[in-house]
């Protein structure tokens, strides 16, 4: 799968992009805001890949890399099938370029055109300001819907709803 917005471009990841990917993900503040195993290294990417090929098979989530004219890999978008949840995480090189605002707008345009989801969410913590302005400026709402706590790398966060609507079909 490719999507493209200009030069941003999201890609199935390969087998080549295995040392990108364990120098994008193998950083504290990833550690910290998501479940990916720390130290990310080789072998941590090579069961991640195994993962993301293992959940595209069966239609449960879509994984791409990030990438500007199809190039290395600069971060992940990824999208839940099942529920419409939305992640990513952008390699601190790469971070403050607006990447993960783009990837997201265009990953939840494919979620509610190609896709037929009515509803795509972000689930981010309050004190995440990053990921906050990223739901904004991808166009998405803070629900009023209760928090959720999850566990992961031995710490607990606390997830507020963010949401994206289909756009209306006029006849």
């Amino acid at each position: 799968m490719i999507l493209t917005d200009g030069p941003l471009g999201l890609r199935e990841w390969t087998d080549a992009d295995l040392p990108v990917m364990s120098r994008l993900f193998d950083d504290p503040a990833v550690a910290y805001r998501t479940p990916l195993a720390t130290p990310f290294d080789e072998a941590a990417a090579a069961a991640y890949l195994a993962m993301i090929r293992r959940t595209r098979a069966e239609g449960t989530r879509l994984h791409l890399a990030i990438t500007e004219d199809g190039g290395a890999p600069l971060g992940e978008v990824l999208l839940s099938l099942s529920d419409g949840a939305l992640g990513y995480a952008v390699g601190a090189a790469h971070r403050g370029r607006g990447l993960a605002a783009r990837a997201t707008r265009l990953l939840t345009g494919h979620a509610h055109g190609a896709l037929g989801l009515s509803r795509v969410v972000l689930r981010i913590e309050p004190d995440n300001a990053a990921s906050v302005a990223v739901a904004r400026a991808a166009g998405f709402r803070l629900t009023g819907e209760p928090p959720a706590t999850v566990r992961s790398n031995g710490r607990a966060h606390t997830l507020l709803t963010w949401a994206h609507h289909a756009p209306a079909v006029t006849p």
